[in-house]
């Protein structure tokens, strides 16, 4: 390996190799329970040793749902809470007070769990823009891939997608990947000052060459063949450390980003891994169309974050 990039993965699960089980386990408190994903993969990464799960929520209805796929919840504590807002609040609390490490959304809307998590008073804002970060493992690329932001931010301006990079960075850098490589898309690689994305990924790369940026390698415009493909780079003459190696995939707005994440999952049949960053605690915050697999892979990051 050289100096910029200590370890690369290719499949998700190759994460849990990093939990160190001589520690103790974080605590990740399940907003809204009863649902039944989210359960699924809490008691699984229970069982595999990685979280000391707490379910926030209706009991009857949590228990009910264990009972239904055989899991014994003996020994996980489980605070009852039937309303959503409530459930919300208390698991915010918890990781808030330090009572809890990791927030998980469980049967309950995203706008819902958001408020809670951007309460004045106990939410957990750090003054950080929070953005969403997904990683990917896809059978057509030789590495996980992250993509963001999908799910937070609508459209970026400079400053935000500043703050996006530095999220993404940091956590990797958590990781062992020590200089991820970030690839600004956009839908040419050229410079153009009528497509406000091109404008921006030049003056990123720039910021990254001048280290305003730090710990990563950034280039841009990038149109999505050449940032994934090294055949396609070449090419189109595209001569970049980036191209067809990237680590992190910075889109020029939600829509792509969007469109981009259920391409991979739907077409490609990718297995993604999700979270919020910039919060004072990894907040995981899937799809409710993501499987127990993609649920379980998500807080492996939360726990490794």
């Amino acid at each position: 390996m050289n100096d910029k990039t200590d370890i690369m993965f290719k499949h998700l699960n190759e994460l849990q190799s990093l939990i160190d089980k001589s520690k103790p386990r974080k605590r990740l408190a399940l907003a809204v329970s009863q649902d039944a994903y989210s359960l699924d993969a809490v008691y699984k990464a229970y069982k595999a040793g990685i979280i000391e799960p707490v379910l926030v929520g209706s009991e009857k209805l949590t228990n009910e749902l264990a009972n239904q796929h055989g899991y014994d919840l003996n020994g996980i504590s489980i605070i009852d809470e039937p309303d959503p807002e409530k459930a919300v609040e208390i698991a915010v609390r918890m990781v808030h007070d330090g009572r809890a490490d990791i927030l998980m959304k469980g049967k309950v809307p995203t706008p819902v769990l958001l408020k809670g998590v951007l309460n004045k008073k106990w939410g957990l804002r750090t003054g950080q823009l929070l953005s969403h970060f997904s990683f990917f493992e896809v059978n057509t690329y030789h590495k996980l891939i992250g993509v963001t932001d999908v799910a937070m931010n609508i459209a970026p301006n400079l400053q935000e997608k500043i703050a996006i990079i530095n999220n993404s960075v940091t956590y990797l850098n958590k990781l062992g990947i020590k200089r991820p490589k970030v690839a600004v898309l956009g839908a040419i690689e050229m410079v153009n000052e009528n497509m406000q994305a091109t404008l921006d990924a030049a003056l990123l790369s720039k910021m990254n060459q001048r280290d305003q940026i730090k710990n990563c390698i950034i280039d841009g415009p990038l149109a999505f063949d050449n940032a994934v493909s090294k055949i396609s780079a070449k090419n189109k003459g595209i001569n970049s450390e980036v191209a067809g190696d990237t680590d992190i995939l910075l889109m020029p707005d939600i829509e792509v980003g969007n469109v981009l994440y259920k391409s991979l999952v739907w077409f490609a049949k990718a297995k993604v891994a999700s979270l919020v960053l910039g919060a004072s605690a990894p907040i995981i915050l899937t799809s409710r169309s993501d499987s127990e697999e993609s649920k379980f892979d998500s807080i492996l990051l939360a726990a490794l974050g």
